[in-house]
């Protein structure tokens, strides 16, 4: 239709209805779509103008809603919603399956010597260390004391986990050395993730009633978001970690592969890509990024506050994070 789009549309909320898995699914294609990586800065800053003037009132002359929704994307995939600065490109959502992929299929190739088991679970950790540096929640800032921290004890427990199972299985089949770079990512994802995010754990983070009206903050719901969060990493890990080895052992006993072992890696990096497209959006659609918790499982203190002001409210909301 002809005419100024109108100012009614809500792009604060995303594109698809976030109560259904599907709807999800279809918000967090969008956000981790790889392309995205493609776009130069101009055209960055060019979203960005669009989406900042709908929001003061402004409308682009000729703009339809499907080049708002695509100018909303753009802008959130590279500029960070509580600070608005613009994200470093490898911890953009956008990177992750590029990033995740080039260093998953390296932890599954190289996964016998120790030297290179050591390297690929650093690089791991670094890279996890500048996404969850670069998603981190606005209300609650990470000093730098912290972030070292979470490195340190991520690094040293997927290393640990990893060169502890692989002198584990050396008695064991083949295949079931390949599973142990994923053992040593899950272990490092409980390790890392609590400890990024361990302020919300002292403090808690906020909870609200449906209306968006803050009620107080809650350490049970941090301790929800954050156990939330480790279990979609995890499942994010299970298709690119579990399938291309089973297949890699099959390959690799044929004459095809063994004539060509430099094959190897990039065969492994391709399949862990096809992977990871599809599981890194289906697993952050996993639970609502706008989570719920009962009135009832909230701390004594705030559970009272809440019953003593608002006697109707039976569940709470927040935001769980990436």
């Amino acid at each position: 239709k002809m005419g100024e789009l109108p100012l009614d549309i809500n792009i604060q909320e995303p594109r698809w209805d976030q109560s259904t898995f599907l709807g999800r699914a279809r918000h967090f294609f969008t956000v981790t779509d790889p392309r995205n990586l493609l776009l130069s800065g101009a055209q960055l800053e060019a979203s960005r103008n669009i989406v900042q003037n709908y929001r003061a009132g402004v409308v682009t002359p000729g703009l339809t809603e499907d080049q708002l929704w695509r100018a909303k994307y753009v802008y959130d995939s590279a500029f960070h919603p509580d600070t608005g600065e613009k994200v470093v490109l490898i911890g953009r959502m956008s990177a992750q399956v590029p990033m995740n992929m080039t260093i998953t299929g390296c932890m599954l190739t190289f996964y016998r010597k120790t030297p290179t088991v050591v390297f690929w679970q650093w690089v791991n950790q670094s890279f996890n260390a500048v996404v969850n540096y670069s998603n981190r929640s606005g209300d609650a800032p990470i000093t730098v004391r912290q972030l070292g921290t979470a490195y340190v004890s991520a690094t040293t427990g997927a290393v640990a986990t990893a060169l502890g199972l692989k002198s584990l299985t050396k008695h064991l089949p083949p295949l079931v050395g390949r599973f142990v770079p994923f053992a040593a990512v899950a272990a490092a994802n409980c390790i890392n993730i609590p400890l990024m995010r361990q302020r919300e754990l002292q403090v808690g983070i906020p909870v609200t009633d449906e209306e968006n009206q803050r009620l107080g903050h809650s350490v049970a719901a941090a301790k929800q978001g954050i156990f939330q969060v480790v279990i979609s990493r995890i499942c994010m890990a299970i298709p690119a970690m579990a399938i291309p080895p089973v297949i890699m052992d099959t390959l690799e006993k044929k004459d095809f592969l063994k004539r060509r072992p430099w094959l190897g890696a990039p065969l492994q990096v391709g399949l862990v890509g096809f992977c990871l497209v599809f599981a890194t959006p289906l697993c952050c659609a996993l639970f609502p990024q706008r989570s719920s918790l009962p009135v009832s499982r909230l701390e004594p203190e705030l559970r009272a506050r809440i019953r003593e002001q608002n006697p109707d409210i039976e569940v709470v909301y927040y935001n769980k994070g990436l």
